[in-house]
């Protein structure tokens, strides 16, 4: 026989290798699965059959489902792959979270939900993995219920009022509120304010009371709070600090945009940043501005990337590999308490050279 019906080749399969080789199924699915279980000679002549039939193996998927263990954990992101590997914020978490997959002998599936990217429900659904970790990823997200739905393990990075949902992070609002109080005590009262975007990613320039409310991220909310309670503490209304929009977490963009902070009348005498890149964008803008950082103007950021130390800039150092270890923890290993942890990781300011007292 040619091995083919109606005219196409049959399909190799488990059972076409076994009887190929003299030996079982169950032989063959342990050369695979079980090497151990055979000795090294058996399993080189059940390969070199199945390569000569063209078998590709046992279905991966199927296999983790009989195993009931996939050995991954999906991590699910609202930027582009690509920004997952550029953002340094984000390369020390992921850091973290794969040095817990590694531990554990586990795979990391990276599953970006960039906005207009196509359909999240098949990317969530179709994922094979232990369960998932929501990194940035907005509140009223529909992959937060396509995964509830599916049953498995769900941990968040962002505050969630869901008190079901395990999360880990930090106190935003507290840790934005010492980058503030900071300056205050130098003096400052003309403050500027730099974000990545406010009512949706592209959005630039000066951004209205209105389009800060409506963020849907909870970290930019809550850090924007932060600096709300330490200058109204002084007397500083929130109406007379411009908050300005890069666009998105880019240094070229933050540099881009900080003309309309540094190119005013009355120029803000310290910018606060919720994040390192878009501090180092501000700072890029003051030296082609011929401003000092810390004598003209002062500049904080948020996350103290391996950069920021370099550049000399004071910050808010979060802890970013040990928040994706213990996610990474969280997922494996669910709770089985009926108190869902709910964890907040310690933040310190680090005051370097780019802070000063406010000029006169």
């Amino acid at each position: 026989m040619d091995g083919r019906v109606d005219g196409r080749a049959k399909r190799a399969t488990l059972q076409t290798v076994a009887d190929e080789v003299g030996v079982s199924r169950t032989t063959v699915s342990n050369a695979y699965g079980r090497p151990d279980q055979l000795n090294k000679a058996l399993r080189e002549r059940i390969f070199e059959a199945a390569r000569r039939l063209g078998y590709p193996g046992p279905d991966a998927t199927a296999r983790s489902l009989r195993r009931g263990r996939a050995g991954a954990i999906g991590l699910v992101f609202t930027e582009t792959l690509s920004y997952a590997f550029a953002d340094p914020y984000s390369v020390g978490f992921l850091r973290g979270v794969a040095e817990v997959a590694e531990e554990s002998g586990t795979g990391l599936l990276l599953i970006p939900m960039p906005p207009g990217s196509g359909d999240p429900e098949t990317a969530v659904r179709n994922a094979v993995v232990d369960g998932f970790c929501l990194y940035c990823v907005p509140g009223g997200h529909p992959a937060k219920e396509l995964i509830r739905a599916r049953g498995l393990p769900l941990v968040t990075t962002d505050e969630t009022d869901d008190p079901s949902i395990p999360y880990v992070g930090i106190d935003e609002r507290g840790s934005a509120r010492m980058a503030a109080e900071h300056i205050v005590r130098l003096g400052h009262r003309r403050v500027a304010v730099m974000v990545d975007h406010v009512s949706g990613p592209g959005t630039t320039g000066p951004a209205t009371l209105d389009e800060q409310r409506a963020s849907d991220c909870a970290d930019l909310r809550g850090r924007l709070a932060g600096y709300r309670d330490a200058l109204d503490e002084v007397g500083v209304a929130w109406e007379s600090v411009r908050v300005v929009a890069a666009g998105r977490n880019s240094r070229t963009a933050a540099a881009s945009q900080s003309a309309h902070i540094l190119d005013v009348a009355e120029r803000p005498t310290a910018v606060l940043a919720i994040g390192d890149v878009l501090a180092l964008g501000v700072l890029d803008a003051c030296e082609q501005r011929g401003l000092v950082p810390g004598r003209d103007i002062s500049v904080v950021g948020f996350d103290d990337v391996p950069e920021a130390e370099r550049a000399r800039l004071t910050t808010v150092r979060q802890p970013m590999g040990e928040k994706g270890r213990m996610a990474g923890r969280l997922v494996l290993e669910p709770p089985r308490e009926e108190k869902v942890p709910r964890i907040k990781l310690p933040t310190e300011l680090v005051v370097r050279t780019t802070t000063g007292p406010a000029p006169r």
